[in-house]
């Protein structure tokens, strides 16, 4: 016998309703096991050699940010093309322009104090799920080119001093920071901005040292030296959480066809009228009413 069954009459969501507070799939570990992070609440670190695999992550954590209704995208890329291809869904893209770069720095940092304010206001130490504020995800591929490449020495100490401060203080104010370069040693990242990241993950790394600079002293010579990583084995990184041990890792990759699948389709729910924040109304970047 043949059944049918009546069209619903509300409308069905036609892909999943990720959260920033999820867990974000990055890859497998050395056993073949799926490696999450949960990144509401910290900052990550990306270093290693060019061509490692760095921006693949990022690309894979932006794309996990993208389809989650929860989020807004903040981007800074030198180079333009790393996550370029996210561009129409950012709140804001920052190419290579460090006085664009400095302007959205200042502005996330008065919205970090925004909401501090409003924490305080009711008694509270840090935003959750059930707050239905917007998590600003923040991006940013290729520190040094901010840091030391592009601008002034005022200027790039200025970069250096917001974004420490962003770090710092942006997790429990729903503002967490990627980052990447390529090796961030001293005269790139300060020690003070460096020892912030709660999660690092190290790339194919040409010295022992540069492996100890991303994941912290000391590592290398236990046995954890992103200098084992062949250099035909991309997306390959050791990856340390706040206070664990380094664990082996294969960051997942997303093929250009695949980021712009996945953007088209989140710029389609985030079109006007389309997806909105869980109070019903456009998120912005502020205390999103």
């Amino acid at each position: 016998m043949n059944r049918t069954t009546a069209a619903p009459t509300a409308g069905v969501p036609v892909g999943p309703g990720l959260s920033m507070f999820d867990p974000i799939f990055i890859g497998i570990d050395e056993f073949g096991q799926p490696v999450y992070i949960t990144l509401a609440y910290r900052n990550l670190l990306a270093g290693g050699e060019p061509g490692g695999g760095k921006s693949g992550l990022l690309n894979t954590i932006a794309a996990h940010a993208a389809l989650s209704v929860d989020s807004r995208l903040v981007l800074l890329d030198g180079k333009l093309v790393e996550l370029g291809q996210w561009e129409d869904i950012a709140d804001a893209f920052i190419g290579p322009d460090i006085t664009a770069a400095l302007a959205v720095l200042r502005r996330l940092q008065q919205v970090m104090n925004n909401r501090y304010a409003w924490l305080r206001a009711h008694g509270r130490r840090k935003l959750t799920a059930a707050d239905r504020l917007s998590v600003i995800t923040v991006l940013v591929d290729e520190i040094a080119f901010f840091s030391a490449t592009v601008g002034s020495k005022q200027e790039q100490e200025e970069f250096v001093a917001l974004l420490r401060d962003l770090v710092a203080r942006g997790r429990a104010a729903g503002i967490p920071v990627v980052a990447a370069t390529q090796r961030p040693s001293f005269d790139i990242i300060p020690t003070s901005l460096r020892d912030l990241f709660g999660y690092r993950a190290a790339f194919r790394c040409t010295t022992p040292n540069s492996s100890n600079i991303v994941l912290g002293h000391g590592w290398a010579e236990q046995g954890y030296s992103a200098t084992d990583i062949p250099p035909t084995n991309q997306g390959a990184a050791y990856l340390i959480a706040e206070g664990g041990t380094p664990r082996r890792i294969k960051a997942a990759y997303l093929s250009d066809a695949q980021i712009a699948g996945i953007a088209d389709y989140a710029a389609w729910v985030r079109r006007p009228g389309g997806l909105t924040t869980p109070t019903g109304t456009p998120a912005d970047w502020g205390m999103a009413a």
